[in-house]
């Protein structure tokens, strides 16, 4: 996971959106205790900095350093270097102690994942009964019609064959993802009473950022690599095109979130 996103950590951090407080405020409800936050695969740090507004301490660990060179430096924040899988002991010295965790959040990397592993360790480090895992994905950009027109033909026939498999989980709105945990209560402040719970974040763009998204996909990076460019001259004049027949230079771009929460409950022998 990490080698796809290392060469573009920095337009990784500056393009792709933030979360909604929404989604961090049913979280924090879940949890009983704000005590401990563990961010799995944190990358630039996203969600790490909402936990930090919440969580007395957040632990951020990602296998890219150079993603997390691009987090910011906040007191209550300690990032950490970690391999993609972890024994027990590795968790307990570079994470934390068994049964010490409030909450395990993933944003965005659940899918890249050896889930037999890290439920494990999850498992491992969250407090009994209550702890909480909460995991989450968003889909692709919503703009208008006419972007996403050609955002779809783009996505299907320029990114779609340098995809990894895992991009599937994610199209899928992580409905066909593993996960072990018991049920917390679901309210009425979400869209959807079964999981995955959708939300909405927005992030406004003008055409260059936009852009700066599609060119941080680990499928344009990948074929990139391959001395592939897809978004060629041609590629590019079709977005400019659609971009512009709004009249609006700045355009609130929509990204779905789907998102799975449980309880780790009580240990069984």
């Amino acid at each position: 996971m990490a080698k796809l996103f290392i060469k573009q950590a920095e337009q990784y951090a500056a393009a792709r959106p933030s979360y909604p407080t929404k989604l961090f405020e049913y979280i924090a409800s879940k949890t009983p205790c704000h005590d401990l936050a563990w961010d799995v695969g944190a990358g630039s740090g996203q969600a790490s900095r909402w936990l930090a507004g919440i969580y007395k301490n957040v632990i951020a660990t990602d296998t890219s350093s150079k993603q997390l060179e691009f987090a910011a430096k906040l007191p209550n924040v300690r990032y950490e270097i970690t391999p993609p899988t972890m024994s027990s002991l590795e968790i307990e010295k570079l994470v934390a102690p068994e049964s010490s965790v409030d909450l395990v959040t993933v944003a965005q990397a659940l899918h890249w994942f050896d889930l037999t592993n890290f439920y494990s360790n999850v498992k491992h480090v969250l407090k009994k009964p209550n702890g909480v895992i909460a995991a989450w994905c968003y889909t692709n950009p919503e703009v208008n019609a006419a972007v996403d027109k050609v955002f779809q033909r783009f996505y299907d026939e320029k990114l779609g064959p340098h995809w990894d498999k895992a991009r599937r989980l994610v199209e899928d709105g992580y409905r066909g993802i593993e996960f072990p945990f018991e049920k917390v209560d679901n309210d009425e402040s979400t869209e959807s009473q079964s999981l995955p719970i959708k939300f909405v974040t927005e992030k406004e763009m003008v055409f260059e950022e936009y852009m700066t998204y599609l060119r941080s996909s680990s499928a344009y990076q990948t074929a990139k690599e391959k001395g592939l460019e897809l978004l060629t001259e041609e590629m590019e004049g079709e977005f400019a095109d659609s971009w512009k027949e709004d009249g609006k230079e700045k355009k609130v771009v929509r990204f779905p979130i789907y998102l799975l929460i449980g309880r780790v409950g009580e240990d069984r022998v």
